[in-house]
């Protein structure tokens, strides 16, 4: 990462400390303030030292005092760091919270597309270390590098003012030597520390490939196939860690003899001073500790510099994800959906995921308030697009959408989305217990509204017979109720939600025979009094529609009820014939 980019992500992250601007002075106060008491103490035991040689035990009180006095200042660096901590602390944690809860919000405010597209895993990593990153970056700041700048522009002043200006000029030479040293021998091996790393991703995928495919292994007599190619990439792995481990005895070697050549040069000009008697042995033993508590920090730079970089990069990619916007938004004047009887349009409907393959062509129909009209038709015919494009996850490419005769796209997503529905497919459930899932539906709401819920979409049954009732856990996707006790949790979710218009898309087609007639019967008590679009894939399901839509390549090719499409033998009756035969073998 490059220093615009580094500043960038500084301008990027600044507003969440500046919101903290009062702690934000008390943590630097605090800082400061261990600084000075930290600077201080050499100078205490200086004049110890003076003391002592100087009254040869005739004025052992000087020197009591002084050193009650080095206690007091060693004691105080401590308290002021642990407080600054503290303070800060807070500022942190509280920040990366409001970052990490803006980059959540906005992903949940992108698109379909785009969560189609994502890979979860990844995101969830972005969000991770960017939130990690910042936490680190801020310690760094706070615990490493500014506290170090202080010291040194404090050391330096205070040599230059009750010495000479040459030792303050070797210590800023000295440290500035190091700084350049350590910045371009880490940029040199942080490709050797890539390589390992990567390396060692390799060797581990391909160990884990290999025993989670052991039967594989075991019926090809590969045995010795892996395990040579698992010593190659080990062999790989070993020659790019001998050489991480050889430029890090480099660096560290590098800033030794820095750091020797500097104290040298001034324990050598204090040496001279003293012996000239123009500075006491207690300034020399001054000069020393100030190099030892300098250079001391110093020596975690290469560290600080290269984990710092990839703090700046992992908050750089975090908030890369604020720069997505997503394809639907709500239009500048757009009012919330009034919805009093519940009519459904599509008009003139036209609707391509990409240009050149075409899903929907002028499509036209109308669900009267509380009617029930089905859709069905082959795979690819657009069915489940116009549930996609009725909840507005897409906006058409021509044509209009109409609730009670508003167009949708001139209302807010929210309201719009309040007023439907859904009873997917695939009900896909959260790692919780069966009750949270359906309050789900609505929360805040009541136990006994959640309680009536379930009986409704009856559920009740199946939770009675569970040692557990409705604490029973589900797993991560429900995988531990089967398909017919989702769709009744998804059931009762909307029944919870309680929507003027409902959308069923394929909600039985996964279900046996069986589990389908039961579900069927909740579908049935869910959608009186509502306004219900059914997407269906077996017919059995829809022959009570108020009107049946037939689509195919995007269009109707027929419509009406169960019996008029039936005595038009066209594409439904055969599909009807079809579906018959093949239930009754």
């Amino acid at each position: 990462m490059g220093a615009s980019e580094a500043w960038h992500v500084i301008k990027t992250i600044w507003p969440y400390l500046w919101a903290f601007r009062g702690r934000l002075g008390a943590a630097f106060l605090l800082l400061v303030a261990a600084k000075v008491a930290t600077v201080t103490m050499p100078w205490a035991l200086k004049n110890i030292v003076d003391g002592l040689d100087r009254a040869q035990h005739q004025m052992i009180a000087v020197p009591l005092l002084m050193l009650a006095f080095y206690g007091v200042l060693r004691f105080s660096s401590v308290f002021f760091a642990e407080a600054r901590d503290a303070v800060f602390s807070r500022i942190t944690e509280r920040a990366m919270r409001r970052m990490v809860l803006r980059v959540f919000r906005h992903l949940h405010a992108l698109d379909l597309e785009f969560h189609l597209s994502r890979q979860t895993g990844g995101i969830s990593r972005d969000i991770d270390r960017g939130g990690n990153g910042f936490g680190f970056l801020m310690r760094m700041l706070v615990f490493n590098i500014v506290p170090t700048l202080i010291e040194l522009a404090m050391v330096a002043g205070i040599l230059m003012i009750n010495f000479s200006v040459w030792y303050a000029l070797i210590i800023l030479v000295c440290v500035g030597i190091y700084i350049y040293f350590t910045v371009l021998t880490t940029e040199w091996r942080n490709r050797f520390v890539r390589e390992m790393n990567q390396l060692d991703s390799e060797t581990n995928t391909r160990a884990i490939d290999s025993l989670l495919n052991y039967e594989t292994v075991k019926y090809f007599n590969n045995e010795a196939f892996e395990a040579e190619q698992y010593d190659r990439n080990l062999a790989r792995w070993e020659s790019a860690r001998l050489k991480t481990r050889m430029t890090l005895m480099l660096l560290n070697s590098g800033q030794a003899l820095i750091i020797a050549i500097g104290m040298v040069l001034l324990l050598w000009l204090a040496a001279g001073d003293v012996v000239a008697g123009e500075m006491t042995l207690g300034s020399l033993v001054m000069i020393n500790a100030y190099i030892l508590q300098l250079f001391l920090p110093l020596n975690f730079l290469g560290m600080v510099y290269r984990e710092v970089r990839r703090a700046l990069t992992d908050i750089e990619n975090m908030f890369g994800l604020l720069k997505k916007t997503p394809g639907v938004t709500d239009a500048p004047n757009a009012s919330p959906l009034t919805v009093s009887h519940g009519s459904v349009e599509f008009r003139n409907v036209s609707f391509a995921y990409h240009a050149e393959r075409p899903i929907l062509r002028d499509l036209s129909f109308r669900v009267e308030p509380g009617q029930k009209v089905a859709i069905v038709g082959p795979s690819g015919a657009g069915k489940s697009t116009l549930a996609r494009l009725l909840f507005r996850f897409y906006d058409l490419n021509s044509g209009d959408i109409l609730i009670d005769d508003q167009p949708i796209k001139t209302v807010t997503q929210l309201s719009l989305r309040q007023a439907i529905g859904v009873v997917p497919q695939d009900t896909v459930l959260f790692n919780d217990t069966i009750f949270s899932n359906v309050a789900y539906g609505k929360p805040g709401a009541s136990v006994e509204e959640v309680s009536e819920a379930i009986r409704l979409a009856n559920l009740d049954r199946f939770l009675e017979a569970l040692p557990e009732g409705g604490d029973t856990r589900v797993g991560e996707r429900g995988l531990k109720v089967s398909g017919g006790e989702k769709q009744r949790i998804a059931i009762a979710r909307v029944i919870l939600k309680k929507p003027p218009i409902l959308l069923f898309d394929e909600a039985t087609s996964a279900l046996d025979s069986a589990t389908e007639r039961a579900i069927l019967a909740s579908l049935n008590t869910l959608a009186k009094n509502h306004t219900s679009l059914v997407i269906a894939h077996r017919l059995s399901t829809v022959i009570d529609a108020d009107q049946i839509l037939v689509m195919d390549q995007g269009e109707i090719v027929e419509r009406g009820t169960h019996q008029q499409l039936l005595a038009l033998d066209g594409r439904y009756a055969s599909m009807w014939r079809l579906q018959q035969d093949n239930s009754g073998t």
